[in-house]
């Protein structure tokens, strides 16, 4: 049976085959109904400065998946080529992503967040704007911000405890993360680890496990270019061991992302932080990750972007593979989309079939540039959420308001059925 919403006058309407249309609430243009037992939200925020995907699982467990903060001092940040502040710049991002948290979460805490690589519009960095914490000695920026205002019971990254691959961290960054990890650890009880590619049991569900045992998983697919074969918990190293390298040939940030995929019934997620797949010429072949990353992931319902769209990413054989029915593009710069990702992501030939399209925050310089096939996205502004139904059999798109914290409905699609 083909399900379809029709969105008109504020009334979404799912027809269902030839029978009549049923109302399923009168959403558009009212703020984002709360998230019930059994769903499973996936929003991905947009603050015009970096990734942040916070998460409700189906029995209320939390995850959050980075939280991007650039420096709003940068020439660059301040220019035409970023996105602007959302929905002002009167308050940092981290607390934006805290405040969106408490409006649609009934927990008090994130009970995981997952930082998956080591770049400032993925975790925040310090700059000479950003406040310092009332406790710790450490500045607020991004993920240490959050943290501020919603306590975080456990933080999973890619180098936990010495932060050492490929090569010992001096990053300002870095070192106020850490600093910030020190004393959560210290005083608030806060639990900290490495992702281990392969394993299911570093994010469970921690309300009513049992009740939907066997319908949700998280899988840890890949992590410092060791990668899951997708038998059991057996991994296998992608990148040539370091002392066979010299120091400029080491691996860079991005292909030491932290890739996921979060199932739910018959209903699939992937995130894989930055992680590159379109080879750069002279570079070798294991600078692809995306290729043996989408061979275990296999197909998926939706899909955020590899690095934002940007032009190393979402190679043939990861779209081939994934052939996501919903993409989501978490924008920030000029640069993301690029022009041949999207040829890739719309070709018939790599894969066929409907796919639906969202951007967070299109810049007008995207616009002028690509032209027409910009023109095929569903929405081109806005947070972006996933609601899966209880089970895992279908999900819905809302795409809401981000100019203001009223988190009203811009527009509705689907339902689509999961696979």
């Amino acid at each position: 049976m083909r399900y379809t919403t029709i969105v008109k006058s504020g009334l979404a309407i799912l027809w269902l085959g030839f029978n009549a249309p049923v109302a399923f609430g009168q959403t558009v243009g009212q703020a984002l109904p709360a998230w019930h037992e059994g769903e499973m939200d996936i929003h991905h925020i947009n603050t015009g400065m970096g990734n942040a995907t916070f998460m409700i699982l189906p029995d209320g467990t939390t995850l959050l998946v980075d939280a991007g903060a650039l420096d709003p001092t940068e020439a660059r940040t301040q220019s035409p080529r970023n996105t602007k502040a959302k929905p002002t710049a009167e308050r940092q991002p981290g607390e934006w992503i805290a405040r969106y948290i408490r409006k649609v979460s009934k927990a008090p805490v994130v009970d995981y967040a997952l930082i998956t690589h080591f770049h400032d519009d993925h975790m925040g960095t310090p700059t000479s704007t950003s406040k310092r914490s009332e406790q710790g000695k450490y500045a607020l920026a991004g993920i240490t911000e959050v943290a501020e205002f919603v306590p975080i019971k456990k933080i999973i990254d890619r180098g936990w405890p010495d932060y050492s691959y490929p090569r010992l961290s001096a990053d300002t960054m870095v070192r106020n993360y850490r600093t910030f990890l020190d004393w959560q650890v210290k005083n608030k009880g806060l639990r900290v680890e490495v992702s281990v590619p392969g394993r299911n049991d570093q994010i469970v569900l921690l309300h009513d496990q049992q009740k939907y045992k066997g319908l949700f998983e998280v899988r840890n697919i890949s992590a410092n270019g060791e990668i899951w074969t997708g038998v059991g918990t057996t991994t296998r190293k992608h990148f040539p061991e370091l002392k066979d390298l010299k120091p400029e040939q080491y691996p860079s940030e991005n292909m030491c992302s932290i890739a996921t995929k979060i199932s739910y019934g018959k209903f699939d997620y992937f995130t894989g932080g930055d992680t590159p797949g379109v080879l750069q010429p002279g570079v070798p072949a294991w600078h692809d990750v995306e290729t043996p990353v989408a061979k275990a992931v296999g197909p998926v319902d939706v899909h955020i972007l590899d690095h934002h769209g940007n032009r190393d990413s979402q190679n043939d054989f990861l779209l081939s593979a994934l052939r996501p029915r919903v993409l989501v593009i978490p924008v920030w710069s000029s640069d993301h989309p690029g022009h041949d990702v999207l040829d890739r992501i719309y070709s018939q030939r790599i894969y066929q079939g409907e796919r639906d399209v969202f951007a967070t925050d299109m810049l007008e310089a995207n616009k002028l540039v690509i032209g027409e096939m910009l023109n095929r996205l569903k929405s081109d502004s806005g947070h972006v959420v996933v609601r899966v139904a209880n089970g895992g059999d279908s999900y819905r798109v809302f795409v809401l308001d981000d100019r203001d914290e009223q988190l009203k409905v811009k527009s509705i699609h689907g339902p689509y059925i999961s696979r």
